[in-house]
């Protein structure tokens, strides 16, 4: 049972309805997820919305890096529902079992490429201290440029705060699903 129930249409303000009918007109193309309990704050929904459409689809890391950075945080706050969505988008981008079935245990992938291993230590460094150090700052703006370091922090910090939202909300996993993570 979710701490936020979902709202039918009709029990929304005003404001509420205008927020679900923007999230519904972009890229996920419902109100889902997250957004089912952020929808009770709207201008909160409206403006997470804006940010996650961006982190998602304009973003300068190819899929594969981006949903091991997605991955990567789900599995420092042992978000399930976060964990259950994004596996399904790695597998289609292209990302391999082996990286994300490491992480999902707790453990640093072997044989990462160089991009991937870069964007899971940029990660790491995010999580544990909040920073990146200068030799991985130096070497993720040149790969990827400025633009590039920001929207892998942010990602980092925006499913950070999604996971915090799904962890409590407490909703179910889609299609009554088995939590995908163990505790570590």
């Amino acid at each position: 049972m979710t701490r936020f129930p979902r709202l039918a249409p009709e029990a929304m303000t005003p404001e509420q309805r205008e927020a679900a009918a923007e999230i519904s007109a972009g890229p996920r193309g419902e109100v889902r997820g997250p957004f089912l309990a952020l929808i009770h704050n709207a201008e909160l929904a409206r403006r997470m919305q804006a940010l996650g459409e961006h982190l998602r689809w304009g973003n300068k890391l190819p899929p594969p890096l981006l949903e091991l950075a997605v991955l990567y945080t789900a599995r420092q706050w042992n978000c399930q529902h976060e964990w259950y969505m994004h596996e399904k988008l790695a597998r289609k981008a292209g990302l391999e079992p082996r990286i994300f079935g490491a992480i999902a245990a707790g453990r640093e992938p072997e044989g990462m490429s160089a991009d991937e291993a870069l964007v899971y230590k940029a990660c790491k460094q995010a999580h544990l201290t909040g920073r990146l150090d200068d030799e991985t700052f130096t070497a993720l703006s040149a790969r990827f440029g400025l633009d590039g370091v920001l929207d892998l922090l942010v990602l980092n910090g925006y499913y950070s705060a999604m996971a915090m939202v799904l962890n409590t909300a407490g909703m179910p996993l889609p299609d009554n699903a088995a939590a995908p993570l163990d505790p570590l």
